[in-house]
């Protein structure tokens, strides 16, 4: 019989990794589940997702309710009463059940001497939550995003700094890619609809459905046959710039894990499709990918900052690069963005899209296309990272049906995206 395994328990010591080690929700979420019964994985991604989409407001309301901070080896206590909190403030968990798990938690973390603490904290909350509510909106942290990125979308969008916060703190929607080889997108539309689930069509995206809400992947119609793939709108915006053709040299460069290289087949079954990637176990993501669609692709492991290292002299009809960025276009998926980045990394990050871009060019035909896309929303990855290489650049010019595309997450949208299509003369 499986151990009863404590969630908010689980949960905190997630956060905590997080938040104190700098480990991404990505990594650490997969296994955590593994330990916990089916019917829980949903409830423990909630628990860790939605804590740290509110990070500044649980720490917030800690800071009022008690009279110190937890230290060194008390941390986890600190993160238990986060859970319970999102729990009673975000969830429509039942509070006594709530409170006597997140309560229970503390004997799992070896804290049991704490179970008084942690019960008082959170019922002092019940007594004061509408008070100490009114109090947060009027705080600094009610944009729930650290300051140095606040500063840099107000800098950047003056116009709509607040409505891309407020999409990044919004629960992000399902899109969905229909397979084209296999149906239209409007038949299988029709099989969704079929099975009970209602989707929606975007003009802008020729294979994309939005799901009126989330759906366990197994249950899409097809979806083990490769019929329909997850992926998000403004993501599928690259193979309508990239415009693949059929017996064409293409390659798509930082392409885990695989949802771009496997639209590119979907668009073009018989060009020649090279993945590279820098990251080996992102690399299997890209195989798993491939094997559900039946399609194949080289697959290499390799920087693309040293391109001939890994092709040679090999040129290239289409290049994709979706360029490592800050993701801050993705934040509403990976909360844990805000709290991993650091204002020091986005000058990194933009000299890392610059090598790679100067790295590749070489190696794309004379006449031929490369769609530089980021998940970022700063113009120092996008529009000014484009127009530099433009500059220092005598035979890229930038194609006149594509001038560079900044596109903003929201409710009914895909997520913040940049996409720019380059033509070597």
């Amino acid at each position: 019989m499986k151990k009863q395994i404590n969630l908010r328990a689980v949960a905190a010591q997630a956060i905590e990794q997080v938040v104190e080690h700098g480990q991404s929700l990505s990594q650490i979420l997969p296994p955590l589940q593994h330990k916990v019964g089916d019917k829980d994985k949903a409830l423990l991604q909630e628990l860790c997702f939605g804590a740290l989409r509110v990070l500044p407001q649980l720490e917030w309301l800690i800071n009022k309710l008690m009279a110190r901070p937890m230290t060194g080896k008390q941390r986890t206590v600190h993160y238990l009463i986060m859970v319970g909190l999102y729990q009673l403030l975000h969830t429509r968990i039942p509070p006594h059940a709530a409170l006597a798990e997140t309560v229970e938690g503390t004997v799992a973390i070896k804290r049991s001497q704490f179970k008084g603490l942690v019960n008082g904290v959170l019922r002092q909350f019940q007594r004061q939550q509408e008070t100490l509510l009114t109090a947060f909106a009027q705080s600094e942290e009610r944009y729930l995003h650290p300051q140095w990125l606040i500063q840099r979308i107000k800098k950047a969008w003056p116009q709509q700094w607040e409505a891309i916060i407020d999409a990044n703190n919004q629960r992000p929607p399902m899109w969905l890619r229909v397979n084209r080889n296999h149906h239209s997108r409007d038949a299988w539309l029709t099989l969704l609809q079929e099975a009970g689930f209602t989707g929606y069509t975007d003009n802008q995206y020729p294979d994309a459905i939005r799901m009126a809400a989330p759906v366990p992947v197994h249950a899409l119609p097809g979806f083990e046959l490769g019929w329909v793939t997850v992926q998000d709108a403004s993501a599928q915006g690259c193979i309508s710039r990239l415009e693949p053709q059929n017996g064409e040299n293409i390659l798509d460069l930082c392409a885990a894990p695989g949802g771009k290289t496997t639209h590119i087949l979907e668009a073009a079954p018989l060009a020649n499709v090279t993945a590279v990637d820098i990251d080996q176990q992102r690399l299997a993501r890209v195989h798993e990918n491939l094997k559900r669609l039946g399609m194949s692709a080289k697959v290499i492991q390799g920087d693309g900052r040293s391109p001939s290292q890994w092709c040679g002299s090999e040129a290239f009809d289409r290049i994709l690069l979706d360029a490592p960025c800050s993701a801050t276009g993705v934040i509403r998926r990976h909360p844990d963005i805000k709290w991993l980045r650091r204002d020091r990394d986005i000058p990194e990050l933009v000299r890392l899209q610059s090598e790679i871009l100067d790295a590749i060019w070489p190696h794309l035909k004379p006449g031929g296309t490369l769609v530089y896309a980021t998940c970022s929303i700063l113009p120092e990855e996008n529009s000014l990272q484009i127009a530099n290489f433009l500059k220092r650049t005598p035979d890229a010019k930038i194609s006149a049906l594509d001038t560079g595309e900044q596109n903003f997450p929201g409710a009914e949208k895909g997520d913040g995206f940049f996409y720019a299509t380059l033509v070597k003369q």
